[in-house]
């Protein structure tokens, strides 16, 4: 953006229009914008000025080394989709949960296991070794194999669309690094969540392996899935979503607030408002010195610690799924006769595997008594929801954050996690309250990644990149990096702008 340092410029600029100087110029106005010159005009000043400001975007020296400083924006989309993806998946593998369709395939093949059988044989071998696992024999023993076959397709569907976001993120993760389009950082970090998609899918078949074991044939055992396992699969797609949101995100931010640091051409009818235009720079230090203000910092340690808050709690949503808690106390605020079941059953000696005094009797029952686990997720979603509703008070009515200027993003950003968390809320307690029907039941799964989803957008906003705070540090390390043109263009336009202007006199 030109300086608004333009004392003489600007009035003298303004008269020479006003008194119809540019003649040539009658039905466009006159601007500073680069066009294709003629050869009469190649050698004039104004010729000069728009291949000054056209040049001056690509000026400025690249890195020479094998990785840019920034990564491309081609990058950031290809993460948001691929996180978009992830977010699909992990709705759909809490409808297969629900339909009890997760145990219907008793291999893991990666790579041949992703065709599915093509005749009645392989339809007929598949649903044998169904009728050899605990679940059939204890929970479906009149099953046929039209039956077989929908629980069976999901399973299936859920693995295919795992692999392809393996498929889909190493094969770009490869293709970005070996094009140079993504910088250092960011070319560890993919190979680090392409490492974490394959933890993903091995934990993904232990927690089924869990499911299939001999000794759930006993008398009295739950032919289900270990509720450890279901968390630290549920956690891993948690972390792969979020790694890919944040990154993608990350990238974007980084080029928005670069591109407040490259100027930008200004009309000429603009002129008279030069001294009015406030200057991408300074905003961008203001949004510097906001970010980095000892008032906001408890803010933005604040998001964080909500941003655990709400992973801890969609963990514990991960308990309550794996051991059916949601299936008892189905009324909301109360369990029972009070606000919480008696203490003998929250706190029972069944569920501890040592003898007295039981010492492992109080983590035992926190993980595996469904009375407690749904207690604990009940007091988690109540904490997470007061502290969100805190949180906005704070920032609005707290008296450290008076005279502080918010950006208006993070204002948004505030508002959109709160209506997210009552939208949450309200679908917790209708699952609840109408024993946890499939549609209500996924609906809650998928509010808890969207609040999840609106805790770190918020947090991207409270942050700088690194690449954007050593720009700003350090303008000429980053005009070497080629993160900013070589001199700004208010300078440069206002050097040729009055050369121009002589030689019109």
């Amino acid at each position: 953006m030109l300086d608004p340092a333009l004392p003489a410029c600007q009035g003298l600029l303004t008269r020479k229009i006003s008194a119809g100087v540019f003649r040539n110029q009658t039905r466009r106005p006159f601007s500073f914008t680069s066009r294709p010159t003629s050869p009469s005009s190649a050698v004039s000043p104004l010729g000069a000025l728009s291949r000054t400001i056209a040049q001056n975007g690509t000026e400025g020296t690249k890195s020479k080394g094998f990785f840019p400083p920034v990564s491309h924006k081609s990058v950031a989309y290809w993460l948001l989709g691929s996180a978009a993806s992830v977010f699909g998946i992990v709705v759909f593998g809490g409808l297969t949960r629900l339909t009890e369709s997760g145990l219907s395939i008793t291999e893991w093949r990666p790579v041949t296991g992703s065709l599915p059988p093509v005749d009645d044989s392989a339809w007929q071998s598949e649903f044998d070794k169904y009728r050899a696992s605990p679940e059939f024999k204890i929970l479906n023993p009149n099953m046929d194999l039209s039956e077989f076959k929908k629980i069976y397709w999901m399973e299936w569907t859920h693995r295919l669309w795992g692999r392809v976001i393996g498929v889909t993120f190493l094969v770009p993760t490869v293709y970005f690094i070996l094009r140079r389009r993504v910088s250092r950082p960011m070319a560890l970090r993919l190979l680090g969540i392409t490492s974490l998609i394959g933890f993903q899918g091995f934990l993904g078949w232990w927690m089924v392996k869990s499911g299939l074991k001999d000794d759930l044939f006993t008398s009295g055992s739950q032919p289900r899935v270990s509720q450890y396992r279901l968390a630290a699969h549920l956690g891993a797609a948690f972390l792969v979503y979020v790694s890919m949101l944040w990154n993608g995100l990350s990238i974007l931010r980084t080029h928005t607030l670069l591109s407040r640091l490259t100027p930008t051409p200004i009309h000429a009818h603009e002129i008279h408002s030069f001294k009015s235009i406030p200057s991408p720079q300074n905003l961008l230090h203001s949004l510097q010195s906001t970010l980095h203000a000892r008032t906001f910092r408890p803010f933005r340690l604040s998001v964080l610690a909500l941003g655990l808050l709400v992973f801890t709690t969609a963990i514990s949503g991960a308990f309550v799924a794996g051991l059916d808690a949601g299936l008892i106390y189905n009324d909301f605020p109360y369990m029972g006769l009070g606000l919480t079941p008696p203490k003998r059953e929250l706190f029972d000696p069944f569920y501890s595997r040592q003898p007295d005094p039981h010492p492992d009797l109080v983590w035992r029952n926190a993980f595996e008594n469904p009375s407690l686990v749904q207690l604990d997720h009940r007091i988690l979603a109540t904490t997470t929801f007061t502290a969100v509703m805190a949180l906005w008070a704070w920032t609005r009515f707290g008296r450290r954050f008076r005279g502080t200027v918010f950006p208006a993003e993070v204002w948004k950003g505030v508002r959109g996690v709160v209506h997210l968390v009552w939208l949450q809320v309200t679908l917790g307690i209708s699952t609840l309250l109408y024993l946890v029907p499939t549609p209500l039941a996924a609906a809650h799964q998928a509010g808890s990644l969207a609040l999840l989803t609106g805790v770190v957008v918020l947090g991207s906003r409270v942050c700088l990149p690194r690449i954007v705070q050593m720009a700003l540090k350090n303008p000429r390390a980053a005009t070497k990096m080629g993160l900013v043109p070589t001199r700004r263009l208010g300078e440069r336009a206002k050097g040729d702008g009055m050369k121009f202007l002589n030689a019109q006199e």
